[in-house]
């Protein structure tokens, strides 16, 4: 049945969160790097399948949302090629382009990107959105980038780190492009929510400083990382995750407590 949340959309630019760039092969390379791409989609695929087949978490997040009204369709969850190193994104922005006919505006819809959009391709779709030409909505999609997973167990925190995301979009009027309060409450929870600021992932990666509290540094680190990608945000970085910091830190929804807590 139609989901609130998840409308077919069919042009749309994955979010530059975590951006690609193009990379020029000759044809020798070309093969090859197409061979390697084939192999990496097939192993992404292949987590991402087990992960909602086995994964305790992704699966409660999943019913979540479907409870909440918003059905996600299939292939919601898919294996993009990125070019900047991330485990993987949430957002299709979508472009639609407002154009003078007649005395009325029409709307064109851009054509669909195979990857993410750069950070200056990023700044000229904001840039046509403040001189009235187009206006961006974010479409909720999820894309792990294939050459970048570490193991399973990075593919399964990304999927958690994005449905939290996704969970955020159902539950209110979010618009985190637009609003980077929004933004920066999400990206909080995620990175929150997920694991991914756990001590000893923290330890092993040479980021503690201090054991007392060192959680919050992370998050508040990593969602900043997040929030800068932003154009719109990306000036007043600190200001904003700071803002939202306290009541989002806290905020376990769906969970009752912190995952992490038995």
């Amino acid at each position: 049945r139609p989901s609130k949340f998840f409308p077919k959309s069919k042009n749309h630019h994955p979010m530059a969160s975590d951006n690609n760039g193009g990379i020029d092969f000759n044809r020798l390379s070309s093969i090859k790097a197409k061979d390697d791409k084939d192999i990496l989609k097939v192993r992404c695929d292949k987590y991402i399948k087990r992960g909602l087949a086995r994964d305790k978490t992704v699966q409660f997040l999943l019913e979540r949302l479907k409870s909440m009204g918003c059905n996600p369709p299939e292939g919601f969850i898919r294996c993009v090629d990125c070019g900047k190193l991330a485990g993987g994104g949430f957002g299709l922005v979508e472009e639609t382009a407002l154009v003078q006919h007649d005395n009325e505006n029409t709307k064109n819809r851009a054509a669909p990107s195979q990857c993410q959009p750069s950070m200056n391709d990023l700044h000229k779709l904001f840039q046509a959105q403040k001189e009235g030409k187009s206006i961006l909505t974010l479409k909720p999609e999820i894309y792990l980038c294939q050459q970048y997973l570490q193991s399973e167990s990075h593919a399964r925190q990304s999927m958690i780190h994005e449905l939290v995301h996704a969970i955020d979009m159902c539950r209110t009027k979010m618009d985190p492009l637009n609003n980077c309060i929004h933004m920066a409450c999400t990206e909080i929870r995620a990175q929150n929510l997920s694991g991914e600021c756990q001590p000893w992932k923290e330890f092993i990666g040479g980021q503690i400083s201090k054991f007392p509290k060192h959680g919050q540094v992370c998050v508040k680190r990593r969602a900043a990382l997040s929030v800068r990608e932003n154009p719109n945000c990306h000036d007043r970085v600190e200001e904003y995750i700071n803002a939202a910091f306290d009541r989002c830190f806290e905020d376990t929804f769906p969970f009752d407590r912190h995952p992490s807590i038995k």
